[in-house]
């Protein structure tokens, strides 16, 4: 057990199926990964199990842990107590003394429970987690939208301009939060105030996105009162929704379609091959406004942290 070398060995590592293979060697070019934090069980040559932490580039520690694989093939519990093997050891290895582990992200089918195969690799996986120490937080939807699919035109109801500031996205943020169905965001409102939580999104994540600001939406009524907002961007990877919320205020109203298709008119214009999503299994109003305006459920993601 052991972290790869480095470039050299992503065959080796990329032996075990996984959907994020195919980027690993530009993340590593990126620093969004690193070789230390890319570990392997091996018996002889033959890849028994990996694991793998992600990063932004200019993180010291790792973000997430978002890739655990073990050989499905190997017959018995022996491939669980493999994968926990590797996990604990590389754990201890990598991650800072007294730390919190990073959360767990995992992409599987939409399906996933309905064929026995996909379960029992989705569920054997989330059993070494487990036996770390970990739970299941929340099960995701993730959507995406292709050029092709309809967007709705506008209805007249809401008008749309640019975010003025960092400071009045903060303060929709901080009020969209009262009532909020995400599990993150209920999480966060455990430990900390609603404009805290706001504040700490926004520079952890929207803030750090490259992709034009003046992309970002706020909706309000014909008089100028805002009713939420939209925020289209683009990651490392791909065209995303990185936020969208209807204030409290305004709930029920079924703002949240023509507030979704702005930002999906937005991103769209830029002539994206694809444009992705995600929200809680559990948040049935947003995975419904997101079906309608075209996007499909092509994976879902599971989640799990340590507590």
């Amino acid at each position: 057990m052991r972290p790869i070398t480095g470039r050299d060995e992503l065959d080796l590592f990329s032996r075990l199926p996984y959907v994020l293979n195919e980027e690993l060697a530009d993340d590593l070019a990126a620093g969004r990964r690193r070789p230390e934090w890319m570990w392997i069980a091996l018996r002889g040559d033959r890849l028994l199990a990996r694991a793998a932490w992600w990063s932004r580039p200019a993180d010291d520690a790792p973000l997430i842990l978002d890739i655990l694989d073990i050989e499905d093939s190997t017959a018995g519990p022996d491939r669980v107590d493999i994968g926990a093997r590797l996990l604990h050891t590389a754990m201890a290895a990598t991650l800072p003394n007294g730390s919190r582990p990073p959360d767990y992200s995992r992409f599987v089918p939409p399906d996933w429970r309905e064929n026995a195969v996909t379960r029992q690799a989705v569920e054997d996986r989330m059993t070494v987690l487990e036996r770390t120490g970990a739970r299941l937080f929340v099960e995701r939807l993730r959507l995406e939208w292709r050029p092709g699919s309809p967007v709705p035109e506008p209805d007249g109801r809401l008008a749309f301009r640019p975010v003025r500031d960092r400071e009045e996205l903060v303060a929709l943020m901080s009020s969209a939060l009262d009532g909020t169905l995400d599990a993150h965001s209920r999480d966060d409102l455990t430990r900390m105030p609603e404009h805290e939580a706001a504040v700490r999104h926004y520079e952890d994540e929207l803030a750090r996105y490259t992709s034009p600001r003046d992309w970002w939406r706020i909706a309000t009524l014909p008089g100028g009162e805002p009713v939420g907002f939209v925020v289209p961007a683009r990651n490392d990877y791909n065209a995303i929704i990185a936020y969208i919320a209807v204030l409290p205020s305004h709930r029920g109203n079924g703002y949240i379609d023509a507030i979704l298709a702005e930002g999906t008119r937005i991103l769209a214009g830029q002539h994206v091959p694809r444009i992705r999503a995600s929200t809680d299994l559990g948040n049935v109003p947003m995975a419904n406004a997101f079906r309608r305006a075209g996007y499909i459920n092509f994976e879902r993601e599971i989640n799990m942290t340590w507590s």
